[in-house]
């Protein structure tokens, strides 16, 4: 089968296609190109936003000076943001683009604690529970909700203010409960509406982070 795409700047894209039988093709392709337009347009807002972008320098710094200092970064979130969480940590911890040496970044998910917490004393408090037990004055957690109204989240935001722990949170919805209680809040609104255009910022503000904090202390890894 041969086919030909062009795209003229629109939504709308002709398909060519020369095969045997029936297709729904150019359905489908106006599907991709509309996704990928919506989330060309998230990111122009993103980089259009001196604010948020102030915002993810100072987080990494932030993050930066705890690890200087021996402290350590925590990361927690729900459904695709615990995914976030967990790639933000292992990056750190494992490995970037580069080998260097380990940084520490733990990611609230272990299931054995999640599970036991929430049975003994609620889904809240899954994430302030293992800061309770792990966090010291200094360290960071860095937050993730699309919402920024995440119960579970906004629990072991307040415990770690309590406790002297910096709170970084990423966000996609301003003036958030979550956001007002960081440290650092970094808001992408996605300019579609849905949770998937800010995940998609997220991803790519956490691998800015990462790339930040290793600039920082393995600035041979990069040469511009």
């Amino acid at each position: 089968m041969t086919t030909e795409v062009s795209a003229n700047g629109s939504n709308n894209v002709s398909v060519n296609v020369s095969a045997n039988g029936s297709t729904n093709m150019p359905a489908d392709i106006n599907v991709v190109v509309r996704n990928l337009k919506q989330a060309e347009a998230a990111l122009a807002s993103l980089l259009a936003s001196p604010q948020v972008l102030a915002a993810v320098a100072t987080a990494a710094n932030l993050i930066a000076d705890a690890f200087q200092q021996g402290g350590r970064v925590f990361s927690c979130g729900n459904g695709g943001s615990m995914c976030d969480a967990m790639h933000f940590a292992e990056e750190l911890s494992g490995r970037y683009r580069q080998d260097r040496k380990a940084l520490p970044a733990v990611s609230i998910s272990d299931p054995s604690h999640i599970s036991c917490v929430g049975n003994d004393y609620g889904y809240d408090f899954i994430f302030s529970r293992y800061l309770e037990a792990h966090a010291r004055k200094g360290d960071v957690l860095l937050g993730i909700s699309t919402s920024g109204k995440s119960a579970n989240v906004i629990k072991a935001a307040e415990y770690a203010k309590q406790q002297g722990v910096h709170v970084v949170t990423l966000t996609g919805k301003a003036d958030s409960t979550l956001g007002a209680l960081a440290t650092v809040d970094i808001t992408t609104l996605g300019t579609s509406g849905f949770a998937d255009r800010v995940q998609e910022l997220h991803i790519k503000v956490i691998h800015i982070l990462i790339e930040l904090i290793e600039r920082r202390f393995f600035p041979a890894n990069y040469t511009n």
